[in-house]
């Protein structure tokens, strides 16, 4: 072999080495591009769920003051609690019944809160007005429920965790700058003294609050304010939105997927299902307040509204995701399914559908779990009015809790309802992470191999 030859071919072999350098030199580059892309993407999330922790978590915790009540019978002047006499009407006895729970609502209530501080501080005894500044004004609701429920506490003494007021749970937290003059401060300076002497002996301490999770929101009374109703509002809709939008969408996939024919038809239905998935949420929200509000007259700021406007617009997503995992089961079981004598109808429902179930119940989940989140829709068809009682019906007017947090961040005393936002914000976060845990749960437990 002639020098020229060789000379040519290392010449070729260092071209080759050359280039394969370059390839795997860009190979690593875009691994470490990629790695970098992915690293950073989880650490914004990080961040995003520790900045959420970090101002949320407190919020489960709230400033309590431990007293022993005492339902003093000379402040407490009730009659016995009316029973149904023997031929009395069911008339008769409501009205009995209301004329003593007005005589238990006029009970002055704040006296015997005010009373349970001064035991403990009897020379705050002329001055009850800064007393009762530690309590929120929806305690003295809390102490009459529960002498109506049982009366035999008029004359007892019970050791109770009463809820402090929203401002001083910001004082005794450090949530506001005690340098600040007292023009600026939110409690006067007798009521500020008096929360620090508590705290210091052990009588004002903080503790889980339970009122978060069991109350509705409150505007007269906002350290008691609680996500009760927009939870139940949210289960409502989710509920609608499973019945109603998980089935007309899998029925709907399974037609347009195996029985529909191919035509133009069919063609521009595909296309606007798959355009409706991109149409933004607040369009929706039009859409539901103009046909079920204004031509239905369903009632505003129901549940049953919130239902149908997100089931329409999870509807795409549910149809997508399930003609895709209708897609990927493979030809041959459908085709393996005629040829032993199935109908149509047969080889779909005990053959293809069981092997896309996971995929199905994957894409369900996912859209009530999208469904979930959505705060848009819900505000234009009302649902952001302020509702101080738990639904108990999908009729009843309610709030949900996309849109109990977004009214919570406009709160105007921001040094207590920002952690709250935040705590709420972690409450709708678990429900979505546990809705798509699920998702990711069945997916493994109905998952087979062909």
């Amino acid at each position: 072999m002639s020098n020229e030859t060789l000379s040519h071919r290392s010449i070729i072999q260092a071209r080759v080495a050359k280039s394969l350098r370059k390839r795997h030199a860009r190979e690593r580059r875009f691994r470490v591009f990629g790695l970098a892309a992915v690293l950073a993407g989880l650490a914004f999330v990080a961040l995003l769920f520790i900045s959420i922790l970090v101002r949320g978590l407190p919020a489960f915790w709230q400033a309590t003051i431990t007293a022993e009540v005492y339902f003093d019978p000379t402040l407490i002047q009730l009659e016995p609690r009316p029973v149904p006499r023997e031929g009395e009407t069911p008339q008769a006895f409501s009205e009995r019944e209301i004329a003593w729970q007005s005589q238990l609502t006029m009970v002055n209530w704040n006296r015997i809160l005010e009373n349970s501080i001064i035991a403990l501080k009897p020379e705050l005894a002329n001055s009850r007005r800064d007393v009762r500044a530690l309590f929120t004004s929806s305690e003295r609701f809390h102490l009459r429920d529960l002498v109506g429920n049982d009366p035999s506490l008029i004359g007892q003494r019970v050791t109770l965790d009463l809820v402090a007021d929203a401002n001083v749970d910001v004082w005794v937290r450090g949530n506001i700058d005690r340098s600040l003059p007292d023009s600026q401060q939110q409690l006067r300076p007798a009521v500020r003294a008096l929360a620090d002497e508590l705290r210091a002996e052990g009588v004002l301490n903080i503790k889980f609050s339970k009122a978060l999770f069991t109350n509705p929101d409150s505007r007269s009374s906002p350290a008691s304010a609680g996500l009760a109703g927009a939870f139940m509002g949210s289960l409502f809709m989710m509920l609608i939105v499973i019945f109603l939008a998980v089935p007309v969408g899998v029925a709907s996939a399974i037609y347009l997927e195996e029985f529909a024919p191919r035509n133009k038809i069919t063609d521009l239905v595909e296309v606007n299902i798959n355009n409706l998935a991109a149409v933004p949420s607040i369009v929706f929200g039009l859409l539901g307040a103009a046909i079920f509000i204004n031509w239905f007259r369903l009632p505003l700021s129901a549940p049953l509204v919130g239902g149908l406007v997100l089931s329409l617009m999870t509807l795409p997503t549910v149809i997508i995701a399930t003609r895709a995992s209708l897609k990927a089961v493979p030809p041959s079981i459908r085709h393996a399914a005629l040829a032993l004598g199935a109908s149509r109808v047969q080889a779909v429902f005990h053959h293809v559908l069981p092997l896309a179930i996971p995929g199905v119940l994957t894409g369900a989940i996912i859209g009530v779990a999208q469904a979930l989140g959505e705060t848009a829709p819900l505000l234009l068809i009302g649902m952001n009015a302020f509702v101080a009682n738990i639904p108990t019906t999908p009729f009843d007017q309610s709030t949900a809790l996309p849109v109990q947090i977004f009214l919570w961040q406009g709160n105007e005393l921001r040094n207590f309802f920002e952690a709250r936002t935040s705590a709420a914000i972690i409450v709708l976060l678990t429900m979505m992470i546990s809705l798509n845990a699920l998702a990711i749960w069945l997916r493994k437990k109905f998952e087979r191999r062909w």
